[in-house]
C-alpha cells in the first residue's frame, strides 16, 4: 500500500492525460484514481483499496481480470509471433479464430474481417453494406435505418447511426443522415401494453417506413435486445424475429451490433438467438478478448462476399484496413475466451446468478424515485427519476447518477451510470456474496442521491 505514490500518479495523469468520455474539469472534485493490479471481479488501487468492477471495465472484461487461461494464452503467443499484415500473409490464431466464430454463431455468418474496436466494426459492416449494393449496380442505396436512442460507437459512421444527444449533438454537421425508426424499448410502452405488444408496434412502424424508403436503403441497424449506452432500454425478442422478415421482404440488410451484448451477456451465446434469426452482418467486439486486447469482428455471407470477388480490375474490392487487423495476440486471446465458454459452464452460471441478481433487485421496484427496474440476463439497470408516478425525469445539470457513482468508489465498487440510469454488467466471475455487496452499494448510493 502506498498511498503517496497513489496521488503522485494521479498529479501527473492530470497534468498530461485526457481521458475518454470525461469532463476533465470534473475531477477537480471527483478522484483520479490510479489501479495498480486486477483479479477476477476486483480492482486494486496503489493505495492498496480495492474496487468491485461492477460494469467489467466499460464492459470488456467478460470473464473477470486476469482470467488464467487467456493469460497463459497471450505469453504463449508472445514467444511465437507478435505481429505481421494480414494482407498477403495468415496466421494460424486468425484462421482459427474465424473457425470458431463461424460455428458458434448464426447459421448463415461464413466471412469473417477482422477490425481493431467496436466502432471500427460497426464502420465495416456500414461500408459493406453500401458497398454491395453498389456492385450490384444499386449505387442509389445510400441511406441506413437506425433506432431512436441507439448507440453505435464514436467515429463518423458509427456516429450517423447513434441516436443519443450527448454525442451526436455536436458533431451533427458532419454525419450522414439516416432514417429514425422509433425503438421497441419496453420502458416506453403505452398503459397497459406489454413489451411484446410495444415490440409489434414498432414493427408496423418500421414497415410503414420501409414502404417508403427501402429502394434508397442499404440496411437497419439494431442493438439486439439492450440499447446499452442509450441507458440500457431493453426489448422484447419478437421484435428481432420481425425485423429479419422485414428485410426479407424489402430486400436490405439487417445489422446486427452485438458489441456489447454478446458472448452470454444477454443469457445466451448472442442475443440474436433469442428472436432465432441470423443478421446479414454480426459485429461482435468488447468481450471477445476478455477485456485484454483491442479486437472486433464482422461476420457476413457468402452472398455478401461473393459481390466482392472479381478481378482487381473491376473495381469491387473491399479496400479497407487497419494496420492491426487481425493480430495474433489479439487472436490468441478471443480463442481462449471462446473455449473457456465452450469448455465451462458459464452460461449455465449465468442464469443461475441473473436469477440471483433480480431477486436482490426486486425490493429497488417500490422505491420513490426508481421509475423502473430491468434485466436481461446479466445486465440489468434502475432508472431514477424525479417523479415515480409521472416519470419525470431528474434535471440532467443535477446529475444524480454520478452521486451514485461517488458513493460507490467510498464503498469500493465501480457503478459509472449512464446518466440518471444505475446499471450492473459485471464480470460473469461475480459471485452471490458479491453481487449482493453491488446491489447494496448501490441501494445506498441511490438513497443519498436523491435525498
Amino acid at each position: 500500500m502506498d498511498t503517496s505514490l497513489a496521488n503522485r500518479l494521479a498529479v501527473r495523469d492530470l497534468a498530461v492525460v485526457w481521458h475518454p468520455c470525461t469532463q476533465m474539469h470534473d475531477h477537480e472534485t471527483l478522484p483520479m484514481l490510479p489501479i495498480a493490479s486486477a483479479e477476477g471481479a476486483w480492482l486494486t488501487g496503489h493505495d492498496g483499496k480495492r474496487y468491485l468492477d461492477a460494469v467489467s471495465s466499460w464492459w470488456t472484461c467478460l470473464l473477470g481480470h486476469r482470467h488464467p487461461r487467456i493469460v497463459a494464452a497471450l505469453k504463449d503467443q508472445l514467444d511465437r509471433l507478435d505481429h505481421v499484415m494480414l494482407a498477403g500473409f495468415t496466421h494460424e490464431p486468425a484462421i482459427e479464430l474465424a473457425e470458431e466464430l463461424v460455428r458458434i454463431t448464426p447459421a448463415g455468418l461464413d466471412r469473417v474481417f477482422y477490425a481493431d474496436n467496436g466502432s471500427s466494426a460497426i464502420e465495416v459492416a456500414l461500408k459493406l453494406s453500401f458497398h454491395y449494393w453498389r456492385n450490384l449496380g444499386r449505387g442509389e442505396r445510400t441511406r441506413f435505418i437506425a433506432l431512436s436512442g441507439g448507440y453505435h460507437g464514436e467515429t463518423l459512421g458509427a456516429l450517423s447511426v447513434t441516436d443519443v444527444a450527448l454525442y451526436r449533438e455536436t458533431y451533427a454537421p458532419l454525419l450522414m443522415q439516416p432514417i429514425f425508426a422509433r425503438s421497441p424499448d419496453a420502458y416506453e410502452s403505452e398503459p397497459g401494453e406489454s413489451a411484446a405488444e410495444c415490440a409489434q408496434r414498432r414493427l408496423r412502424e418500421m414497415r410503414a417506413l420501409l414502404e417508403h424508403n427501402a429502394h434508397e436503403v442499404c440496411a437497419v441497424i439494431v442493438e439486439p435486445l439492450v440499447q446499452c449506452a442509450g441507458g440500457m432500454r431493453m426489448h422484447d425478442a419478437g421484435y428481432l424475429t420481425g425485423l429479419r422478415a422485414l428485410c426479407d421482404e424489402f430486400d436490405v440488410h439487417l445489422i446486427a451490433d452485438e458489441i456489447a451484448v454478446g458472448f452470454g451477456r444477454t443469457g445466451t451465446l448472442f442475443a440474436c438467438e433469442q428472436g432465432n434469426i441470423a443478421p446479414d452482418f454480426l459485429c461482435l467486439s468488447k468481450g471477445l478478448t476478455g477485456g485484454t486486447l483491442p479486437l472486433s469482428a464482422v461476420l457476413t455471407t457468402q452472398t455478401v462476399y461473393a459481390a466482392f470477388y472479381a478481378e482487381y480490375s473491376a473495381g469491387k474490392a473491399f479496400l479497407h484496413s487497419h494496420s492491426y487487423t487481425g493480430n495474433p495476440i489479439a487472436c490468441r486471446a478471443a480463442l481462449a475466451t471462446l473455449h473457456v465458454l465452450r469448455d465451462e459452464p458459464v452460461l449455465e452460471r449465468n442464469r443461475a446468478l441473473a436469477t440471483h441478481l433480480a431477486a436482490k433487485l426486486a425490493p429497488l421496484v417500490d422505491h420513490p424515485h426508481v421509475a423502473d427496474v430491468r434485466q436481461t440476463g446479466m445486465i440489468a439497470a434502475i432508472e431514477l427519476v424525479r417523479d415515480k408516478k409521472t416519470r419525470a425525469p431528474f434535471p440532467a445539470n443535477e446529475r444524480r447518477g454520478l452521486r451514485v457513482y461517488r458513493h460507490g468508489l467510498e464503498r469500493g465498487a465501480v457503478l459509472r451510470p449512464l446518466g440518471n440510469v444505475v446499471y450492473f454488467m459485471p464480470p460473469f466471475c461475480i459471485t452471490p456474496d458479491e453481487i449482493d455487496f453491488m446491489v447494496e452499494v448501490a441501494a445506498e448510493g441511490i438513497d443519498i442521491a436523491v435525498a
